[in-house]
Parts: C-alpha cells; structure tokens; sequence
C-alpha cells in the first residue's frame, strides 16, 4: 500500500514539499553578479587587513 492510501485512509491531508527559504542566500551572489567591482573591493579590504594584522603582530612580539 502505498503513502498515498494510506494517508487518505487515516483521514490525512496530502504531503506538501517543503519550501526553502534560499531568497537571501541567492540574493547575496545576486548582487555579486551585478556588481563585480564589490568582491575585488572585498579581496583588497581582506588583504589589507591581514597585511596590516601581520605588521602589528610582529612589531608587539619584538
């Protein structure tokens, strides 16, 4: 038998799929796409900053 005979026989409703919420998920590559300037702004400001965090790690241990 199958699930759907056996749910009607129970009296319950049909299974319904469940819908992810990926809109912001989607929404951030999305922008992305659009504007390709944003990741190599984001690359550079990461870089720097680890540039930056490294330069002063080395100058408190010496």
């Amino acid at each position: 038998m199958g699930e759907a005979k056996r749910r009607k026989e129970l009296g319950l409703p049909p299974k319904v799929k469940k819908k992810e919420d990926k809109q912001d998920f989607g929404a951030v590559f999305r922008r992305f796409r659009r504007n390709q300037i944003l990741p190599v702004l984001i690359g550079a400001a990461f870089v720097t900053f680890l540039i930056f965090d490294l330069v002063r790690y080395y100058n408190s241990s010496s």
